[in-house]
């Protein structure tokens, strides 16, 4: 009997907990545990239901188009020009890079079919009277997420196209055998604001709820790790319920 006003009180703060999940403006749920650095981190409840996209400049400056990025190794062709074609370049650390006759390009944040646009501009009428340009990505290094915790090949994955929550984990040769399906979370910075989502990959897998997509610096970890432990304990007593739990987090 002694134990019964404990309990009671349990009961009412997951209550409440849950009917803070459900509301639709933001609410301090408290602070999560110190992170690396020493520094507390407060949770907050996001006002909308789902996470945000990044915007361009959350990216690094998205697009459902590639973005080209520092690093990135694109090929060029030039049609009917075998000395400008099949021509393999990589960008700098700037995201620039040289292509012969058309000079230093600024290839940071723009897309393959820009940078088309920027050469024949600048080969058309001086060096080929109507110049036919294609430039293709080869690989990339610059827009990739991070697929961590209890998955078969952590690392470090190229976001060519869209990508979603699913696709990343079975990037990473798929979850764990014992992994915490129904503890998957989200980092994204949006606007500057680090915020974080819970999803349980189970419910996804059934239709409860729409896979979300995952976008360049994405970090997806499932299950136990650091990063998620950053606030485990502000959001244990919350349920997934049907919907993802989003959050933001201010350091």
């Amino acid at each position: 009997m002694k134990k019964r006003p404990v309990m009671i009180s349990r009961f009412i703060l997951l209550s409440s907990c849950v009917a803070l999940s459900a509301c639709a403006g933001s609410s301090q749920l408290g602070k999560a545990p110190k992170n690396a650095v020493g520094a507390p981190s407060n949770v907050t409840v996001a006002e909308s239901g789902q996470l945000p996209p990044p915007e361009r400049m959350d990216l690094f400056e998205m697009n459902r188009a590639y973005l080209i990025g520092p690093f990135d190794k694109l090929i060029i062709d030039v049609f009917g020009i075998e000395e400008l074609s099949k021509k393999e370049v990589q960008t700098d650390a700037g995201g620039r890079i040289s292509f012969p006759l058309a000079g230093i390009i600024e290839a940071v944040g723009k897309t393959p079919a820009e940078v088309e646009d920027v050469i024949e501009e600048r080969l058309r009428g001086r060096f080929v009277r109507d110049p036919q340009v294609t430039v293709n990505l080869k690989e990339t290094v610059s827009q990739v997420i991070t697929v961590d915790g209890q998955v078969k090949e952590p690392g470090l994955y190229p976001v060519i196209g869209k990508m979603t929550l699913m696709r990343a984990v079975a990037t990473a040769q798929g979850a764990a055998e014992f992994a915490k399906l129904d503890d998957v979370v989200i980092f994204r910075t949006v606007k500057g604001q680090k915020m974080a989502a819970l999803f349980d990959l189970k419910a996804i897998r059934r239709g409860a709820y729409d896979d979300p997509e995952v976008f360049a610096n994405d970090v997806v970890v499932v299950g136990d790790s650091n990063a998620r432990r950053l606030f485990k304990d502000a959001l244990q007593v919350l349920p997934l319920l049907t919907t993802p739990i989003v959050v933001a987090l201010q350091n």
